[in-house]
């Protein structure tokens, strides 16, 4: 219990915004810079399944539980080799981030949504 608590990250959906705004802008990222932005994203990806689950957001709004399932998904797939692939691949779960992000605000999971 301890190590949970020590590991535990609080929300933060500032740094949610900027880590999806630099993966989704029109300046591709660099090759070097995509396993941080993945890492982040897919952290990002994890903080927000465990908020829905925890609030049983997927059992209140069939649009959550899609969108649960896809960040799933997507948190699990490898990153693909060439790099613009790659690029979409994060694209992808930037997309999602912000998508699940917006739905559990809308659905009064999350206190703070921008």
């Amino acid at each position: 219990m301890l190590i949970k608590v020590r590991g535990w990250q609080p929300f933060d959906g500032e740094s949610l915004l900027d880590d999806v705004g630099v993966v989704l802008d029109d300046v591709v990222p660099a090759e070097e810079a995509l396993e941080d932005h993945a890492l982040r994203l897919r952290g990002h990806l994890m903080q927000l399944v465990a908020i829905a689950v925890a609030a049983e957001a997927g059992r209140k709004d069939p649009e959550a539980e899609q969108l649960i399932e896809r960040a799933r998904r997507l948190r699990t797939e490898a990153m693909p080799g060439d790099h613009f692939q790659a690029v979409g691949h994060l694209r992808r779960m930037a997309w999602s981030v912000n998508e699940l992000h917006e739905r559990l605000g809308a659905i009064k999971c999350l206190r703070e949504v921008a």
